[in-house]
């Protein structure tokens, strides 16, 4: 969920900018954002986020301009301090706080985490708002000023999506929206964006293909949602609420057996409960601590399953030998379809990483075709938009498999977009992030 920076707002703003900037150096020494996250107090968590996210997704083009500022980077703290500032101080239609503001606010944050430093950050940061439009203007003569992504990932994309990759990387640069999975067996969407209305909170259908699906207006905590700690609804985007639906299609047999290779944080695993409640439902994970958010959530919405922390690769550890009816694998992958979800994606992937997880993933896939019954379903799913982990993946999975057979399913299948042609009618963004989907049956 994505985070104003008023949400920090009873926070002193130096002090906001400090954890951000050390949010934004963790990112840049290949730590994830949202581990560095929950070493933030409370308190102030929410404002850091914010500003974490808003730094992230303009980081290349303040590196650019902070090379024409100081081309001999100064020492990582202090670094990450003035890109995080010359990142709030772009240009913005609405700024989160007034240049001034800003720039005082940064100085004050240097004096107390590089005392030595402050003098330096006031002069690089004035001398950016003297001279913002040329220095904007030539930062952005680069693609990672211009596009706020790594090249690498850039020439990725552009090859992959000749038509499209501009939009793809211009949506990866907007805040994505707050959508919901209201719970089939307690409530309708349509009745649950009543219950929000009469809140004050507006929302609104999605429709079909994710007849469940409700979208904010705005973002909201879960503990402000109606029902959430009872189980009513959830929070997942509306490319996620594609899986279990695929997973089922007409309809399982009463108590299939049914498993979800790579379940966490289990978004996927509880839907597939609320879409048919008699599944007998095993869901796996690697990450024993992950597994536990599973179990979180099905707490929370009263389901069961059997959860075992294994690789999913490693059937004999953990397989009892009976076929399943059905099999969801949602597999490790890029992330690069989440890419507004988690700004960091972006500067934490490394080129090489592309081709080790598609590995992975074959792996995956070989491992657990055997598992499935007869003319069962196996659905391959990845939160990315590069085909070598999407469209190619699967080719080469029938290749290897004659008998698989492979099913286009209109709406659900093949790679989804997090672009405009995606969207629902009448809305101003694409509320899909990037997912890929391939039903798969066996004979």
């Amino acid at each position: 969920m994505s985070q104003s920076p008023s949400s920090g707002a009873s926070a002193p703003l130096h002090r906001l900018l400090s954890q951000a900037a050390d949010a934004v150096q963790g990112v840049r020494e290949g730590r994830s954002l949202t581990d560095l996250l929950t070493r933030v107090p409370a308190d102030l968590r929410p404002g850091t986020q914010a500003l974490a996210f808003m730094a992230l997704r303009r980081l290349g083009g303040a590196e650019a301009a902070r090379k024409q500022l100081a081309p001999k980077a100064p020492p990582p703290r202090v670094d990450a301090l003035l890109l995080t500032a010359l990142a709030l101080l772009w240009p913005d239609p609405e700024p989160a706080y007034a240049d001034h503001t800003l720039v005082d606010q940064a100085v004050h944050a240097a004096k107390l985490r590089a005392p030595a430093s402050a003098a330096f950050i006031n002069a690089v940061l004035r001398r950016f708002l003297r001279e913002r439009d040329t220095l904007v203007a030539a930062a952005e003569r680069s693609p990672e000023g211009a596009f706020n992504h790594p090249a690498w990932w850039i020439e990725k994309l552009r090859l992959d999506w000749p038509a499209q990759w501009q939009a793809i990387l211009a949506a990866n640069n907007r805040p994505p929206p707050m959508t919901l999975r209201v719970h089939a067996q307690r409530t309708t969407a349509a009745d649950y964006v009543q219950r929000l209305a009469a809140l004050g909170m507006g929302a609104r259908l999605l429709g079909a293909p994710t007849p469940q699906a409700v979208v904010l207006d705005k973002p909201a905590p879960v503990s402000a949602l109606p029902g959430f700690a009872e189980g009513w609804v959830s929070v997942q985007d509306a490319a996620a609420q594609l899986a279990a639906p695929l997973v089922i299609g007409a309809g399982l047999k009463p108590g299939a057996r049914v498993l979800d290779a790579c379940a966490a944080p289990g978004g996927k695993t509880a839907h597939l409960l609320e879409l048919q409640p008699d599944l007998q439902l095993t869901a796996l994970d690697a990450d024993a601590q992950r597994l536990t958010r599973v179990q979180d959530t099905l707490n929370r919405l009263g389901q069961h399953a059997t959860l075992k922390a294994v690789d999913a690769r490693q059937s004999a550890t953990w397989w009892d030998g009976a076929p399943f009816d059905a099999i969801l694998l949602d597999a490790p992958c890029s992330a690069s379809g989440i890419v507004r979800r988690h700004p960091d994606v972006r500067w934490l992937r490394r080129p090489d990483d592309i081709a080790a997880l598609a590995r992975i993933q074959a792996e995956l896939l070989d491992a657990l075709w055997p598992l499935l019954a007869p003319g069962g379903r196996l659905v391959y799913a990845t939160c990315s938009v590069f085909r070598a982990e999407g469209q190619a993946q699967l080719d080469a999975f029938l290749q290897r498999q004659p008998g698989a057979k492979s099913h286009a399913v209109p709406g659900f299948t093949g790679h989804l977009l997090p672009v405009a042609e995606n969207a629902s009618q009448g809305n101003a963004g694409p509320p899909l992030d990037g997912f890929f989907y391939a039903l798969i049956t066996k004979p």
